[in-house]
């Protein structure tokens, strides 16, 4: 984070951040206790910066994510980070209030992952609905 290759990724993080907390639908999102970001959270050895967030529907998410001054960043998102080839992102329904934890994204990952997208763990692409998952 302290190379200045990264200088316009550190400087978006605050108001990205911003309006991620204002935008419709969003309820929560993971921070690492020294500051209003999780920059210093990572998985897979290190390889995956953690961006964890709770939102009231997956088109609530989609809109911040890709309908918002978000997705000028996301387009450059090369310049800053390592191209993956496994996942690197995965979704999944949370009841009312839960909060979810780090280890929990890491194993819905390694889901996605080994298996695929299912019920449990799953992608925009590969999406399955709460009706579906919960069975109501």
């Amino acid at each position: 984070m302290d190379d200045p290759q990264m200088a316009d990724f550190k400087a978006a993080l605050e108001p990205i951040n911003r309006l991620a907390d204002a935008a419709q639908g969003f309820v929560w999102r993971l921070t690492d206790g020294f500051g209003g970001d999780a920059t210093t959270i990572r998985l897979a050895d290190g390889e995956i910066m953690v961006n964890l967030s709770v939102w009231d529907s997956r088109d609530a998410l989609w809109n911040f994510a890709y309908r918002s001054p978000h997705m000028d960043y996301l387009r450059r998102r090369r310049e800053w980070f390592h191209q993956l080839v496994e996942p690197y992102q995965v979704l999944w329904w949370v009841p009312a209030g839960h909060r979810p934890t780090v280890a929990e994204a890491e194993d819905r990952l390694k889901a996605v992952r080994s298996e695929g997208p299912g019920p449990a763990a799953f992608t925009f692409r590969d999406f399955y609905p709460m009706e579906i998952v919960t069975g109501g």
